[in-house]
């Protein structure tokens, strides 16, 4: 069995907002630009829907982005699927690499990723990820 690694640093990421399809404006669709630092020297694009509701702390997202970098000295490119909900202010947030996505060097990548911002809104990534 392959050996479990770990990847942290932090990350920029700009969100720009797009014009909602006719069929469903009350989803928010946006674009993601993304910076990795660290163990993940990365760049990537992404999309993102979102939804919010009536009631205060309460929404939901689904991402999808394509990494394109080095990964601990490894080249290639991987996409993660994130899938985020906020229930009443508590959020659950999972970021999954999509299997077989991985090009190049990552072939093989499996894996999962944390963010986490901190006070004044600096992201910071946590990856933990094998490459079989």
């Amino acid at each position: 069995m392959p050996n479990a690694h770990h990847a942290s640093g932090p990350f920029e990421v700009k969100l720009a907002k797009q014009e909602p399809e006719a069929a469903s404006p009350a989803l928010g669709r946006m674009t993601i630009d993304k910076v990795f630092h660290g163990d993940l020297a990365a760049v990537s694009k992404g999309q993102m829907l979102a939804a919010g509701t009536a009631t205060q702390g309460s929404a939901g997202y689904v991402a999808m982005e394509i990494v394109d970098g080095k990964l601990a000295g490894l080249t290639g490119t991987f996409v993660l699927q994130h899938s985020g909900t906020m229930d009443r202010g508590e959020p659950t947030l999972s970021v999954t690499v999509v299997p077989d996505s991985g090009t190049g060097e990552l072939v093989g990548l499996t894996g999962k990723m944390g963010i986490r911002i901190e006070p004044g809104g600096k992201h910071f990534y946590d990856f933990d990820y094998q490459i079989l």
